[in-house]
C-alpha cells in the first residue's frame, strides 16, 4: 500500500468473527451524519484542509518543529461514531511540518460504505486498522494515535503487531491492559455512544472481551503515551486519571482547557504535544 502525505485511508472492511451476542438485543444509538450526501472516495477521502481551516506552525519552537529531526508516520484513529474527518487540522499541521500523516475510517465510520448494522462484530469494525497495519514493511515504524473508544483500537494493533509501533497515544482514551480487564473500561463508558455523531453498532462486552486479549510480551513491548484531555466531559478527568492509575503508561501528558474533541479545541498544543512524543521515543 503506498502511503501518501495527508491521506485520510478507509480500507475495505474484513469480515470478522464474533461469539453469541452476550445482549438479548442490540442497540444502535443513532445520529447526524455531518458529511450528508457529499461525494466521495470509498477508499482515500481528500480534503481540502486549506479551505475548511488556515493553521500555521505554533511560534513557539517553530525551527524545529518544520524541520524534524527526522520524517516520522503518525496514524490517527478517531472515536466511534466520528470518522477520520475529525482530524483535518493536525493532518494539516502534520502535513506542513514535513511528516507524513494517515487518517483511517473504521467500519461504517466516516466515509467507509458500510452501515452500523453491517458491522455486527468489533472485528469488523476494526478491520480497516488491521488491514492497514499488515500493510506496513516489516521493519517500518509509525506513530499511532487514538482518540477515546479508539484506545481499543490501538490496543489490539499493539498486540498484534508491537514490531511497527514505536510508541502509542492514548488522547483521553480507553487503556486496557495485561492486568487491567478491557471489560472493566468499556462498561465504565458505554454512555459515550449516546453523546457522538454516525450511527454505532453497541458491541456486547462478551465480544469486545473476545477481541481485545492483551499480553506484556506484545503489548507491554510498546511505549505507552497518555494525553489527558482536561475540560472533558465525555470521558472526565477522574475516569481517565483511574485508568492511568490500574494501567499505568510510560509517560502523561495534560491539554489545559481542552475538551473531549482535543484535535478541535487544542489542535495546536495537541500538534506540539504528538511531535515532542514522537521524536522522544524514537
Amino acid at each position: 500500500m503506498t502511503t501518501f502525505s495527508a491521506a485520510i485511508v478507509s480500507p475495505s472492511a474484513i469480515i470478522g468473527t464474533g461469539r453469541k451476542s452476550f445482549y438479548k438485543r442490540t442497540k444502535k444509538m443513532s445520529g447526524l451524519n455531518l458529511f450528508g450526501s457529499e461525494k466521495a472516495n470509498k477508499h482515500v477521502a481528500s480534503l481540502s484542509l486549506m479551505n475548511m481551516c488556515s493553521l500555521k506552525t505554533p511560534s513557539l519552537g517553530a525551527k524545529s518543529l518544520s524541520q524534524p529531526k527526522a520524517k516520522k508516520h503518525f496514524v490517527l484513529l478517531h472515536t466511534g461514531c466520528h470518522g477520520a474527518w475529525c482530524w483535518y487540522k493536525i493532518v494539516e499541521l502534520m502535513k506542513s511540518s514535513g511528516h507524513n500523516v494517515t487518517a483511517l475510517d473504521l467500519g461504517s465510520s466516516g466515509t467507509n460504505s458500510k452501515q452500523a448494522l453491517e458491522i455486527t462484530t468489533f472485528s469488523d469494525y476494526l478491520s480497516p486498522l488491521m488491514k492497514f497495519m499488515a500493510s506496513l514493511a516489516a521493519h517500518e515504524k509509525i506513530v499511532l494515535v487514538g482518540h477515546s473508544f479508539a484506545g481499543l483500537g490501538i490496543s489490539k494493533a499493539m498486540e498484534n503487531f508491537p514490531e511497527n509501533i514505536s510508541v502509542a497515544v492514548f488522547i483521553a482514551a480507553l487503556m486496557p491492559g495485561p492486568t487491567f480487564n478491557v471489560t472493566t473500561v468499556y462498561t465504565k463508558d458505554l454512555k459515550l455512544a449516546t453523546k457522538l455523531v454516525r450511527p454505532l453498532y453497541l458491541y456486547p462486552v462478551e465480544n469486545i472481551y473476545e477481541e481485545i486479549v492483551l499480553s506484556r510480551k506484545r503489548y507491554g513491548s510498546v511505549k505507552r503515551v497518555f494525553i489527558i484531555a482536561a475540560e472533558s466531559k465525555a470521558l472526565n478527568k477522574e475516569f481517565q486519571h483511574w485508568m492511568i492509575e490500574n494501567n499505568p503508561p510510560d509517560e502523561v501528558k495534560e491539554i489545559l482547557g481542552s475538551d473531549h474533541m482535543v484535535m478541535m479545541s487544542k489542535p495546536q498544543q495537541l500538534f506540539t504535544t504528538l511531535l515532542h512524543i514522537a521524536n522522544s521515543h524514537v
